[in-house]
């Protein structure tokens, strides 16, 4: 069965996260270099079955998109082309950011490993993933 793939897309990294074969649960995978991402996809996409892309919509508080989204939209075009069998669905990503923060604090994770965006960025990418399981 094919695996569910999140991208929390940023300008120097983007955090990575998957569900089980089953699609019931959401786990951070690792963090990428914004690019060598494509490069990181290729090779996942060898390896496992992704049936869907769920990317990031980074959104100002009133609903409108924000300046990232600019950096998104050229990924977004070449990953139709890289892998145009897998649809992708995008997901509103407001205050991933945070909630994964609070939940490194609540886990008890230490002050210097909270330091790390690379982990944030990674647990961003699993609430997004999160989120779409739980809208489905």
């Amino acid at each position: 069965m094919a695996r569910i793939l999140a991208i929390d897309y940023g300008g120097k990294r983007c955090g990575i996260a998957v569900t089980d074969e089953s699609k019931i649960i959401a786990s951070g995978l690792t963090t990428v270099d914004t690019k060598e991402l494509l490069i990181w996809l290729k090779e996942y996409v060898a390896k496992e079955e992704v049936e869907l892309f769920v990317v990031g919509e980074p959104k100002r508080m009133h609903g409108e998109a924000s300046e990232s989204e600019k950096l998104i939209q050229p990924f977004l075009v070449k990953l139709s082309k890289e892998f145009p069998s897998i649809p992708v669905k995008r997901i509103d990503e407001r205050f991933t950011s945070k909630i994964a923060f609070n939940t490194m604090l609540a886990s008890g994770i230490s002050k210097k490993r909270r330091r790390d965006k690379a982990l944030v960025d990674q647990i961003s990418a699993t609430i997004i993933l999160q989120d779409y399981l739980y809208n489905l």
